[in-house]
Formats: structure tokens, sequence, C-alpha cells
């Protein structure tokens, strides 16, 4: 393993830190008084669409992952505040589903009523900085999974663990974590943070990550 220290990541990992919070409030403030309370555990699954009405969801509390239905794999995690829904209302309601992965608190409203709020109250600034923050997450996670190597997924996916929740954190193994979010095998994830942790690049305990140090930017 080559010591040519750079984390190659870094400079990119301001995406998160960019999070409109203001704007996402904004919407949210207006959104939750026609909004529905429900009721979620973790690992609850919360559907797009309910009797052919598409939904927006206001995440208010917590931490929740975006899944593809056909082979569960998770495509994002976002904690709150977040509104989901509204970049996705032109898609198939049934490509994707949430699932509650901390306790949560989240509400729910039909997609055309938030529209409709949205527009009535000139709401639209707000919505451009979620749907630009959004496209922004999802382009970074696909370009970097897509064209990097087993050793560059990984240390994505290490850094990308490291900004979820504490609760999150502890709750998941890293092996799990990359596994639930690329198509790389277990045996090469293992391999690859093996040799990270012997190196003192990463520590973990029990399989839970615990800090990343200065990782390599090559392999």
């Amino acid at each position: 393993m080559q010591r040519d220290i750079k984390p190659f990541f870094t400079d990119n990992y301001s995406i998160r830190d960019k999070k409109p919070l203001k704007e996402i409030e904004m919407l949210i403030e207006h959104l939750s008084p026609v909004s529905h309370i429900l009721e979620t555990n973790v690992r609850d699954s919360l559907s797009y669409s309910a009797d052919k009405q598409k939904n927006c969801f206001l995440l208010h509390s917590g931490n929740v992952m975006l899944h593809r239905k056909i082979d569960g794999m998770v495509l994002n995690s976002e904690s709150a505040p977040y509104v989901f829904g509204i970049s996705t209302q032109y898609t198939d309601p049934d490509y994707l589903f949430i699932r509650i992965h901390e306790h949560s608190q989240v509400s729910v409203l039909p997609v055309e009523l938030a529209n409709q709020i949205v527009s009535a109250n000139n709401l639209w600034r707000s919505l451009a900085q979620l749907l630009i923050y959004t496209a922004t997450r999802v382009y970074d996670h696909c370009a970097k999974i897509s064209a990097l190597s087993s050793y560059e997924i990984i240390c994505y996916q290490l850094y990308e663990l490291m900004y979820e929740t504490e609760e999150v954190r502890n709750n998941i193994t890293v092996v799990s974590y990359v596994m639930n979010r690329t198509f790389l095998s277990r045996s090469t994830i293992m391999k690859i943070l093996a040799q990270l942790k012997t190196g003192g690049y990463i520590a973990m305990e029990k399989g839970i990550l615990k800090t990343i140090n200065r990782i390599p930017s090559r392999y």
C-alpha cells in the first residue's frame, strides 16, 4: 500500500456542508400545517405512492435512507431537515422507497398539494435550492461509484459513513454499509478494510468505524 498521503475525497466533501438548511426549513414551515405526522419505527419503509396518490415526505428529525426497490441498494441517505418526493414526482413511484434508519419524525402530504403551496407562497427559490442540492448529491454519488476502482469506492463510502449521524454509525458495520451501496463483494471489502486498519489509516471496533486518519490516495 503506497503512502501517498492526500485524501483524494477531502476537497469534495463540502457537499453536505452546503446543504441549504434555511431554504429547506422554509419549505417545511409552509408544508407542515397541511401534512400528517406518521408513526414510524426504525427500519419501517415509506412508499412514494398510496392509493394512486404520489406523496411528499417531510423529515423533521432523524435519518432515513433512499433505496432502489428492484434490489434494495441504498442510493442515498439524508438527515433532517429534508423534503422527499418533490424532486422525484415524475419518476415511477414504485422505483424507490424510503427506510427509517434511526428514530425519526416524518410527516406526509400529497405532492400535488405541496406544489400548490410552493406556488401560492412563491417558494421557488427555496425549492430550487433543495433541487440543486439533491441533484448535486445524486451526481456526486453516481460519478464516484461508477468510475472508480474498488479501493476508491470503499474509501468514498468510508467518508460517507463518517458523515452519518453517530446513531447510524454505531449501528451498522462498515462491511454492511459498503455492501448495501455498491456491487462489491464481501471478500473485496474486507480485504481492503483489513489493510487500511493494519496501516493505521482507519480505526474500527467490532466492525464499527470509529475514526478515519489520512487515507492513501492510491492502493
